[in-house]
């Protein structure tokens, strides 16, 4: 049984905003739950009663935002509805599109798991790990569905592109890292699909 979440409070929903932008534009650790409750104009014990804890709302804040690229995704999917490898690419036009806008310091995901570390990740590295595994999942399906001849060993050699683009993105190391990661994608599809037979005279 899917156990859904109760709708947040405007008081919720002004925290959970404050805090996002804080967390990603200053990091995890830099910004105290004073700060975030000052920018929402709530007080302490409101955050802490709409949340629990800072660890909660900075697990919140790494769903919302990928609740929010879901979203984004979804309406680049849905303009190529028929499996293939355009339906695929659409994942990294999906992310051109969002990466300049929302992404300008990388994947949250990835700075919070390179932030709070390995021993103490408490909800946060699970977090981020079934973000993760989503999208592998969603490259692995999606490279079914186009008929690829090793679905997920093409999903692994796309995952690898799109998470050294974002990677890439974030340190600045080179303009437009998404395009190029596209440009692979489209090599690594191009070897992976079925090649049409040719009619011998």
């Amino acid at each position: 049984m899917t156990v859904v979440d109760p709708p947040l409070t405007p008081a919720a929903l002004r925290v959970l905003e404050a805090a996002s932008r804080l967390f990603y534009e200053r990091g995890i650790h830099a910004v105290g739950v004073d700060t975030i409750a000052e920018a929402a104009g709530v007080t302490k014990k409101t955050l802490y009663d709409r949340f629990g804890s800072k660890e909660a709302l900075v697990v919140a804040y790494l769903k919302s935002r990928d609740d929010n690229w879901r979203a984004h995704l979804d309406t680049h999917l849905a303009r190529v509805p028929d499996p293939g490898a355009a339906r695929i690419l659409a994942i990294f036009d999906a992310a051109i599109a969002w990466s300049s806008d929302n992404s300008p310091k990388g994947c949250s995901a990835i700075n919070a798991r390179a932030e709070i570390g390995v021993d103490n990740g408490g909800s946060l590295l699970p977090e981020v790990s079934r973000q993760k595994a989503w999208l592998l999942g969603l490259f692995a399906d999606l490279s079914r569905g186009a008929g690829t001849n090793d679905p997920e060993g093409t999903a692994r050699m796309l995952m690898l592109l799109y998470e050294g683009a974002i990677v890439t993105l974030g340190m600045g190391t080179f303009p437009d890292p998404f395009a190029l990661a596209r440009e692979m994608a489209e090599t690594v599809l191009a070897a992976a699909l079925p090649q049409p037979r040719t009619l011998e005279r």
